[in-house]
């Protein structure tokens, strides 16, 4: 049995990090302090998800820490010796990062490095995975030549076709501000592993999705997308007319390739990550499936202006990761997770909804 640490463990990631590592019979030890729930409101609210995996656990324990807490970190590593650390803990939002630029930096870059510390100076032979993001690379992929097709975008060089790899460059380009401070605890993570000889590993994520998502208009695009859905509430689209395209990776899909590193380590990797060409779709398309699934049409309007430092097209080219990983590969395409949403979280939504028309009622 291994000793197990997994920040942000009632996110989507976490979470699916925290049920795959218990069912393993591994210990957990789950660090969460629902700062989501800062970040986007109720709507972000995570106490669900972590009595879920108070529920159907059996060895894992939640501690109710913040890794901007340097001297709480250190005392828990001081009380664990942890084979593992599974890194998901994030300011997630490309465009919340804005409004709070200095709390992103401090939970994005300041808490890894205190983690990674902390992990040097407690259990440096531990294998060390941190979930980065495709918004390192900032917008130079959309120098990428592209051509229009009905319902996307699409690469007009057929070199292009697997989609990007971990060579596109990270420097001259517009991140936002959640991709700079993505980016800055990337490399210290890399830096860690390359100068210290510690396992450490960089997922580079494109959309991560999954039943287990928070989704909110800020964060959690296919999940968000099919709330609006079910609930018959309004989804705004922001520019490249409907056309954008994004590879989507299930949190199954992506915490297996985690398994699959944990297994054999290697120093300051990093990977690509997503659904590749296996699981993506573009705007229209993605309204499609989630219409096809609940039966009904999604409300919806378009704001011709796009999210200032946002990918026209992303796809994954995961060519890199199943190089040193070769028994691993994407199960889940787009539709078979837009189904696996609506059906897990329906019941869901319809007590929120009910409580919300419950409110309302009692205030009138």
């Amino acid at each position: 049995m291994k000793t197990i640490l997994v920040t942000g463990s009632s996110g989507l990631i976490g979470s699916e990090a925290v049920q795959h590592f218990d069912q393993q019979g591994h210990r957990v030890i789950g660090v969460d302090n629902n700062m989501r729930q800062i970040f986007f409101g109720a709507q972000g609210d995570t106490t669900w998800n972590l009595d879920r995996l108070k529920r159907s656990t059996s060895k894992f324990q939640h501690a109710n820490l913040d890794i901007r807490d340097r001297a709480a970190l250190d005392q828990l590593f001081k009380a664990n010796r942890f084979d593992l650390i599974v890194h998901c803990a994030a300011q997630p939002s490309h465009d919340k990062a804005r409004d709070i630029p200095i709390l992103d930096f401090e939970v994005n870059a300041l808490g890894t490095i205190n983690l990674l510390e902390a992990t040097r100076q407690h259990c440096k032979d531990a294998v060390f995975i941190m979930m980065s993001t495709n918004k390192v690379y900032g917008d130079s992929p959309n120098e990428i030549p592209l051509k229009e097709l009905d319902t996307r975008w699409e690469y007009a060089r057929p070199e292009d076709y697997p989609g990007i790899n971990e060579s596109q460059r990270i420097d001259q380009t517009l991140h936002s501000l959640f991709g700079a401070s993505k980016a800055a605890a990337d490399l210290v993570a890399q830096e860690y592993g390359r100068y210290f000889g510690m396992n450490t590993c960089i997922f580079r994520g494109g959309c991560l999705t999954g039943p287990n998502h928070s989704g909110t208009q800020l964060h959690g695009f296919l999940a968000y997308l099919m709330k609006c859905a079910a609930r018959d509430e309004p989804y705004t689209i922001f520019g490249y007319k409907r056309k954008q395209v994004r590879d989507n990776i299930h949190s199954a899909d992506l915490i297996r390739a985690f398994h699959e590193f944990f297994k054999a380590p290697r120093c300051g990797e990093v990977y690509n990550i997503g659904g590749g060409r296996h699981s993506n779709c573009s705007m229209i398309e993605a309204i499609s499936f989630c219409e096809q699934i609940t039966g009904k049409p999604l409300r919806w309007k378009y704001v011709d202006e796009n999210r200032r430092g946002d990918h026209i097209w992303w796809i994954s080219d995961v060519s890199h990761f199943q190089e040193h990983y070769p028994g691993w590969k994407v199960r889940y395409d787009v539709p078979r997770i837009l189904q696996e949403i609506y059906e897990c979280n329906c019941e869901r939504w319809r007590e929120e909804c009910a409580t919300v028309a419950k409110g309302m009622s009692s205030g009138s």
